[in-house]
């Protein structure tokens, strides 16, 4: 039965003070009995891309590089799971959002890029970041088969499908989602509704756990909304945070649900594969 710990934090001026002080809440959570452990989306630094700005190209870095190194350190003297939420500067002219994934004796176990990639105002993301290229890989940890996924893939049934086929067991979605102040007031109460209904319908559907992060606080006209939360395969909130505090959300994930579950409602032995084809296709004429 993995412990699990989620870092719902806000914005620090620098990427170095905000990497010490997510230090701190990583041993602090690994104190509390934290096994795995996971950062909210772009933990770093501000969330950049609420406007189109190339001097925020400087932000990235290659990984693996220091960021790894320190993380994987930390990762192994703690014995834990980290699963660390970066801006990846790959190549020349070319960036990604990913995660990346240490195991408890502080090997890197992977990198999972970023796959969909939105474009609305305050998330300008197109601008910053290629699509990933690594598909849906799912990682046998110490205390579990994870898979990680990042924000916008979050709405999409394909990947969350194609995460829990390859064995996952709870499913991590590294976020940063917020309201903007002109759509707060109609439509924030849905818009929330709507994002955690979804995840939890992932839970469900796969019968795994899923478990959200969040950030806080204000950055420029964006309200990050917080509420970081832990899904059983029920879909039932097992565990979830403030709207706008810092907090690390614990919470004891059984995985034996996960098969318990999957023999009472047994979604994957009923999949008619051989009609799906058209999945493939981006319309149906």
């Amino acid at each position: 039965m993995p412990k699990i710990a989620l870092l719902q934090s806000r914005r620090f001026d620098t990427p170095e003070a905000s990497l010490t002080h997510h230090e701190s809440l990583i041993r602090r959570a690994a104190r509390e009995g934290a096994e795995i452990v996971c950062t909210q989306e772009l933990f770093l630094t501000e969330y950049f891309c609420r406007t189109e700005d190339p001097a925020q190209f400087d932000l990235a870095e290659r990984l693996p590089g220091p960021t790894t190194d320190r993380l994987a350190a930390l990762a192994g003297e703690l014995g834990i799971v980290l699963i660390a939420s970066l801006f990846e500067h790959r190549g020349p002219g070319l960036y990604h959002n990913t995660a990346a994934v240490f195991d408890a004796d502080g090997s890197l176990l992977g990198l999972y890029r970023k796959s969909h990639i939105p474009q609305d105002p305050g998330f300008e993301e197109k601008f910053y970041f290629t699509p990933g290229d690594t598909g849906y890989p799912v990682w046998d940890t110490r205390f579990g088969r994870i898979g990680v996924l990042i924000c916008w893939d979050q709405w999409y049934p394909e990947a969350a499908r194609l995460v829990a086929l390859a064995g996952a067991e709870i499913l991590f979605y590294p976020t940063a989602i917020g309201w903007l102040p002109e759509e707060k007031a109609e439509l924030g109460a849905a818009q929330h509704c709507a994002w955690e209904t979804v995840q939890r319908g992932h839970a469900v559907a796969n019968g795994c756990w899923v478990a959200a992060v969040n950030r806080v606080g204000r950055e420029g006209d964006s309200e990050f909304w917080g509420q970081s939360f832990v899904a059983n395969p029920y879909g039932e909130l097992f565990a979830k945070a403030s709207i706008d505090q810092e907090e690390i959300l614990h919470a004891d994930c059984d995985l034996r649900k996960v098969e318990d579950f999957r023999r009472i409602w047994p979604f994957f032995r009923d999949r008619r594969i051989d009609t799906y084809g058209d999945l493939t296709k981006r319309w149906r004429d």
